[in-house]
């Protein structure tokens, strides 16, 4: 009997010497822990219009890139980039660590020479930078009063209240059978409190005094869920309900079409839009 207990005691001793040996001292490369993180990335241009981003290190989990200040969005290492109007772009990439840990932004910038033949953008006005710009959109006024649209600073920023709503649009030539893609980019400061935004595209001109329905191209609703807190991104992005986000519109005949951007609401504070988009798709 004694000759048993020994000799499991020794056992024991070995299994936890033999555990204490394999141990290391220290930990490395845990998971837990983020090492240094370099968001530095190099943007390689494809064909005319299109360009790959791709970052030059791998030692974190997630990158998060921002198009021209269009909000950042998660993405892969590799990027493909398709800018079809001409002009300089700035390409901010974000790295994600452990933890969620942000480890910097790095920014390139991009200069496209001339707008791709087919998907250039077919809104004039679309950045709204100039008087120029803004004379390209007219004000659509629904309500009597309690919503307006000002173009200001490089944007297009509405204020409504008690569900008032107003709208603005513009003309565009179209072909019968052919389809658009449609976006535009959308933020707030603050909180929407019952709130509509919505793009639509009309057969006639809209009439002052008279609401329009019909088609929702883009959207963005309080009801459906989205527009709730602080937001800035492609309506693409952050809009919601897909029946109504869709952004693929086909004309039906050939001629004029108004697309009309419309909001209205409890509380709008400040809801801006900037980059409206309307494109011939392949």
């Amino acid at each position: 009997m004694i000759n048993k207990y020994i000799n499991r005691s020794f056992v024991l001793a070995s299994s936890v010497f033999l555990l204490a040996s394999c141990t290391p001292d220290t930990v490395e490369g845990n998971g837990i822990d983020q090492g240094p993180i370099d968001a530095s990335f190099k943007i390689t241009k494809t064909s005319e219009n299109h360009y790959l981003l791709k970052r030059n290190y791998s030692n974190y989990l997630n990158s998060s890139w921002n198009i021209d200040d269009d909000g950042f969005n998660n993405g892969k290492g590799e990027q493909n980039l398709f800018l079809p109007d001409a002009g300089t772009y700035i390409i901010q990439h974000q790295a994600i660590g452990i933890g969620g840990v942000v480890g910097g932004i790095a920014s390139e910038t991009v200069v496209v020479p001339t707008s791709d033949p087919i998907s250039g953008n077919m809104i004039q006005g679309g950045r709204f930078d100039t008087p120029a710009e803004a004379a390209k959109w007219t004000i659509h006024n629904i309500s009597a009063s309690g919503a307006q649209w000002v173009i200001a600073n490089g944007k297009a920023t509405i204020v409504a209240n008690g569900s008032n709503q107003q709208g603005i649009y513009q003309a565009v030539n179209v072909v019968a059978g052919q389809k658009y893609s449609i976006d535009l980019v959308a933020s707030s400061d603050t909180p929407l409190i019952n709130t509509w935004f919505e793009v639509y595209v009309l057969n006639t001109a809209p009439v002052n005094g008279q609401d329009i329905g019909g088609t929702v191209y883009r959207n963005i609703n309080t009801w459906d869920g989205c527009g709730t807190s602080k937001f800035k991104g492609k309506v693409s992005s952050i809009g919601c309900n897909g029946s109504k986000n869709g952004g693929v519109y086909t004309a039906t005949t050939t001629g004029t079409v108004y697309l009309e951007i419309k909001c209205g609401g409890g509380t709008v504070n400040s809801l801006s839009i900037d980059k409206v988009e309307f494109r011939r798709m392949q």
